[in-house]
């Protein structure tokens, strides 16, 4: 049976880097999958202009290619997400997932380096937990961490370090992921930046290579109903 996809990300480009793979393949298998963004991505930035239309425009790009059905951006403030009272974060996600109705969710490891990505972690799981829908065919069934290269593995060593536990095999979808990342190509950096096409790729082949694939998405199960 097909399923309900629902990808919660901090900011655009964070579905390319960490599951943009895993989404293709979701879509080639039929389900349904739909982007929810928390912020711009770039209103911490000195220098503006037109940098948001731009994001705007390769988010919609990336959308594309990856064929989802929908995307929506919250447009909370970037890099202040800890300023807003959590439970207004996870009053939105909320509204999505009971709109939505998604069985299967993807977003942010809790442990990564930047403040977005953590409470973005923290208001989905809340927003997600089996108890608010015990009687309604909204509940979550399946919660999946990502990891976002420059945040995942720039934290502080020993501080809820990223440990998958779940590998999806992209091998089929690489060259999609190259072409979404190509959509964020300002947002990428030259090698050997660690979030650079280059390297991301290189990431991909590691943890492909070590479930004896050429090309994997890595994982932490959050939480999983049978």
């Amino acid at each position: 049976m097909n399923k309900k996809v629902l990808v919660i990300s901090a900011h655009t480009d964070d579905e390319a880097l960490g599951c943009s793979g895993t989404i293709a393949k979701h879509v080639d298998h039929g389900d349904e999958v739909h982007l929810l963004f928390m912020t711009n991505g770039v209103g911490s930035r000195e220098l503006i202009g037109d940098e948001v239309n731009e994001r705007i425009i390769s988010a919609k790009k990336s959308a594309e290619i990856l064929r989802v059905t929908t995307f929506e951006n919250l447009n909370f403030v970037d890099n202040e997400m800890d300023a807003v009272p959590l439970l207004e974060i996870v009053k939105k996600i909320e509204l999505k997932v009971r709109e939505l109705e998604p069985e299967v969710v993807y977003t942010h490891h809790f442990g990564d380096l930047n403040v977005d990505h953590q409470i973005t972690h923290k208001a989905s799981v809340t927003a997600c937990r089996p108890i608010q829908y015990l009687n309604s065919s909204t509940r979550v069934k399946e919660i999946y961490a990502y990891e976002a290269l420059s945040s995942t593995e720039w934290q502080t060593p020993g501080i809820n370090p990223f440990c998958p536990n779940v590998f999806k095999d992209i091998t089929q979808y690489i060259s999609i992921k190259k072409q979404v990342l190509e959509a964020y190509s300002k947002e990428m950096r030259q090698p050997p930046h660690t979030r650079s096409i280059e390297n991301t790729i290189r990431l991909n082949a590691l943890r492909g290579n070590s479930i004896g694939v050429d090309y994997a998405e890595a994982f932490v199960l959050i939480r999983k109903l049978c």
